[in-house]
């Protein structure tokens, strides 16, 4: 049985600099990565078909629960769509020798102009069983705030609606 996670933030921004911050290969190593970890993209290729591999490495190994290791969760990501400033379409892959995690995740980043803004949501579609779904929520939810601060603080001076 397949599984939907779903979370969303406001971006005071607009969806073109959103946009941007998604297909921005240091921008995502910096605000991909939830509470507690880091990330090192290792290859990038930001086009349709094209993707990128990510690292990402548990800050405290003793709280890590890795994929592909005890401290590391590693995913290859295929862009399977990109219509600028409206949507991202990702397909990740964790590398885990564990059945639990194999199949692939389809993520899709909606970006819709708001109030002065952009309103974010995500939704991963067919995540793995052995993804923990309060933990996955709230890591998306993580990851959507790194996005917000990261995005807001290239735009100095821009109010927060505090969504």
């Amino acid at each position: 049985m397949s599984r939907t996670d779903r979370g969303s933030r406001f971006i005071a921004a607009p969806p073109a600099a959103v946009y941007a911050a998604l297909l921005d290969r240091e921008s995502l190593e910096r605000w991909l990565p939830p509470d507690g970890m880091r990330g090192r993209v290792e290859r990038w290729d930001p086009r349709p078909g094209g993707g990128f591999r990510m690292v990402l490495t548990y800050l405290d190994p003793a709280d890590g629960l890795g994929k592909t290791s005890d401290a590391t969760d590693v995913v290859e990501v295929v862009f399977a769509d990109l219509l600028p400033s409206r949507h991202v379409v990702q397909r990740a892959v964790f590398e885990a020798d564990d059945p639990r995690y194999a199949g692939t995740m389809t993520l899709t980043w909606h970006l819709a102009a708001v109030g002065g803004g952009t309103e974010v949501s995500v939704t991963a579609e067919d995540v793995p069983p052995g993804i923990d779904q309060a933990v996955h929520e709230a890591g998306i939810a993580s990851s959507l705030a790194n996005l917000r601060s990261y995005v807001e603080a290239a735009r100095p001076g821009t109010p927060s609606p505090g969504r």
